[in-house]
């Protein structure tokens, strides 16, 4: 197990990663008529950072790069009370770099804006890609976390075959988006969501508080119930499971 000051710049840079990888190919090539990536490629590229993030640091932090995550792992009974702030300090830290680097590239582009979602920020209503409600965006974020945590958790676990778990979390993620992008810009990740958010300012940090309610919601419902549906034991925690 890594020391704990290793483990949180992990789960610093991979996050960095992740909003970098996923936001910044949202903002800088999904816009293009001819050579722009859309919807399939941002979703392909939010599960390739998990992907490549989890063979790279999953060994270090256990590669949460997720708030959702890291509380959904403790209810599951993987992971410690004790380190929840702290990691999700480092990933808040993480993301919030990842988008101002963003925006500090995208501005060198003639007319760029960042109103209304000029960072992929996540919201309901104004700033839903496809104009869904608050209701909407609320049911899909809780839902799509808890499938999120139940993937994770299950691909993780002692009983499944071993060196597999990253493909299937980051095919995960790819999935998660490809159905809620046009949603809410797909969060299930409250510091994904509070990065851009900061930047951004207005509308996007008031409607933050759902990105942060939603996910975390349906992290810890997954935890508890993946934990009656596979016997896991409460304790002891596993603090730096590979992803």
């Amino acid at each position: 197990m890594a020391p704990l000051p290793k483990r949180l710049f992990a789960e610093m840079f991979g996050t960095f990663w992740l909003v970098l990888g996923g936001c910044g190919s949202a903002v800088l090539a999904a816009g293009f008529p001819d050579l722009g990536i859309a919807f399939a490629g941002v979703a392909l590229a939010f599960g390739l950072t998990v992907l490549t993030m989890a063979y790279s640091i999953g060994h270090i932090s256990g590669c949460h790069l997720n708030p959702a995550v890291t509380v959904g792992l403790w209810a599951g009974g993987r992971f410690p009370a004790k380190d929840i702030l702290p990691y999700v300090v480092a990933q808040v830290v993480g993301a919030l770099i990842a988008a101002g680097f963003i925006y500090l590239v995208a501005s060198g582009k003639a007319g760029f804006t960042l109103a209304p979602n000029g960072l992929a920020v996540n919201g309901y209503g104004e700033l839903s890609p496809g104009g869904y409600s608050l209701t909407s965006g609320l049911a899909i974020e809780v839902v799509l976390t808890f499938g999120f945590l139940m993937v994770i958790l299950g691909s993780t676990d002692s009983r499944a075959p071993a060196g597999f778990a990253p493909i299937a979390i980051g095919l995960a993620l790819t999935l998660i988006h490809l159905i809620s992008i046009p949603v809410t810009n797909t969060s299930v990740n409250p510091a994904r969501s509070t990065g851009p958010a900061i930047i951004v300012g207005g509308l996007a940090l008031q409607q933050l508080w759902l990105f942060w309610v939603a996910p975390i919601v349906g992290a810890v419902i997954a935890g508890l119930a993946y934990r009656g549906l596979a016997g896991e034991p409460a304790a002891p925690a596993v603090v730096g499971e590979p992803l």
